[in-house]
């Protein structure tokens, strides 16, 4: 049984999130304040998803989100938040959260949205142990048993986001994936804003992969259209080596 972590400072919120989550089937804990999750997180008790106020005393709740991402913590997370602005919905997910939801809201799509979250997190990682493949474009070797990312012979350090960008250009070598693609694959959900998001990681993830991340020779940028992870350093006239629409 999935145990939710709910942070909020509001108790009322809590009781009814807890109310409403449990009869769905989740074992929940609540945290009113940032140093309890991060006590939670940092001593190993067991979550498997974090349900995140956006408005939090003394740190807000992207800057809880960017801590735990920064060290490396994985566990998926949902905001909350009262601002409904495209431009804080694309804050929470560059920071690394993975769905978003704007308050008022009904308990059952949050509770919907925890199911979509937990099933991509549950299926990636079913996957990754079934195939015990080793995927290679070029350069770029990808243990999907391991979870492990080698580039010229050098093991680099992804967030999960990053390593779900590599991994599903990956399979499709060659070919031009569009960020709209990008977005609903890795994220989840049909997003219809900005998409900055994913040229955002695609920028995080070139710094990590690429020689000169300045002028990308893995990772090519189709102008208007998305990128593609190339099996040579050779590209066609129609790619840009960065491009206007790079970070």
């Amino acid at each position: 049984m999935e145990r939710i972590l709910l942070v909020d400072d509001e108790e009322s919120i809590l009781t009814v999130l807890q109310f409403h989550l449990e009869k769905a089937g989740y074992v929940t804990d609540t945290a009113t304040h940032p140093d309890e999750v991060f006590r939670r997180i940092r001593e190993g008790e067991p979550v498997d998803l974090i349900v995140l106020d956006h408005m939090l005393p003394d740190m807000s709740g992207l800057d809880i989100c960017k801590a735990l991402r920064q060290e490396g913590i994985a566990t998926p997370i949902i905001f909350l938040t009262a601002l409904d602005d495209e431009v804080e919905r694309v804050l929470c997910l560059e920071m690394g959260a993975d769905d978003y939801i704007t308050k008022p809201f009904r308990p059952r799509e949050l509770a919907a949205r925890i199911r979509a979250v937990l099933r991509r997190y549950q299926s990636a990682g079913d996957g990754d142990r079934r195939t015990g493949d080793v995927l290679q474009v070029g350069p770029v070797m990808i243990d999907l048993a391991k979870h492990t990312v080698t580039v010229f012979g050098r093991e680099v350090s992804l967030t999960l986001k990053e390593f779900q960008l590599l991994h599903h250009l990956a399979e499709h070598a060659d070919k031009v994936v569009t960020r709209d693609t990008l977005l609903d694959h890795i994220w989840g959900f049909k997003y219809t804003g900005d998409t900055r998001v994913v040229d955002v990681h695609i920028s995080h993830l070139r710094d990590k992969i690429e020689p000169t991340p300045a002028s990308p020779q893995l990772i090519k940028t189709v102008r208007g259209v998305g990128y593609k992870l190339v099996t040579g350093t050779s590209a066609s006239s129609a790619d840009s080596p960065g491009g206007s629409d790079d970070l």
